[in-house]
């Protein structure tokens, strides 16, 4: 799907395609979508925009409060969630921070085994097959890669991922590292991501 020309006209009503319609038209520094809107849901709207390559920071809200949905928001594309109610100074919060660490830190390409991360493309492959991440995950996976072989904590990930001053919630980690692991590594049965329990995560190869 293309983007809407100078000539398309907007969607009537302030649901999901309206939505649609207006990130197509310009560029923005963070975008905020509901789940629930009418028309078309926030995760159907955040997939539509990754597969158009538009991708600026998108912070999904919901009203739901589980592991899965969180999960599903992140791999539809957004970058972070944040569960209703809320307040607007976590929103806020939240949304500098996105700005600020919008992609991740530019090194160079990373090769562990057969995984292959370009920070400079944001491109990500396991062998020949390319692996789509969101800018989170990425993010995630090359600080990883960058300390291959080490245990890196939590608190490390925290602080160079999103922000040593931003209100994570306290499982923002392990949602990104389920959702990495059910891209990296479970399709090719492998163990790339391993879990140091009390401490962190190692990257390892796996190459079997």
């Amino acid at each position: 799907m293309g983007r809407a020309g100078p000539g398309t006209g907007p969607p009537r009503g302030a649901g999901g395609r309206h939505g649609l319609w207006m990130a197509r038209q310009q560029p923005y520094q963070a975008i905020v979508l509901d789940i629930m809107l009418p028309g078309l849901d926030g995760y159907r709207v955040c997939d539509r925009l990754r597969r158009e390559d538009i991708r600026p920071p998108t912070l999904m809200l919901t009203a739901k409060n589980g592991e899965y949905d969180e999960a599903e928001a992140l791999d539809t594309g957004a970058d972070d969630y944040l569960a209703k109610p809320f307040s607007y100074v976590v929103l806020l919060a939240r949304l500098r921070a996105l700005i600020h660490r919008g992609g991740p830190v530019r090194q160079p390409a990373v090769q562990i085994g057969d995984l292959y991360l370009d920070p400079a493309t944001l491109r990500c492959r396991r062998g020949g097959n390319e692996i789509e991440l969101t800018a989170k995950e990425f993010a995630v996976l090359a600080y990883l890669g960058l300390r291959a072989g080490e245990v890196v904590s939590r608190a490390d990930l925290l602080e160079q991922v999103w922000d040593a001053h931003h209100q994570a919630a306290s499982n923002i980690i392990d949602v990104h590292i389920r959702a990495l692991r059910r891209k990296i590594d479970i399709p090719f049965d492998r163990a790339t991501i391993h879990t140091v329990h009390g401490v962190g995560y190692r990257l390892v190869d796996d190459d079997r």
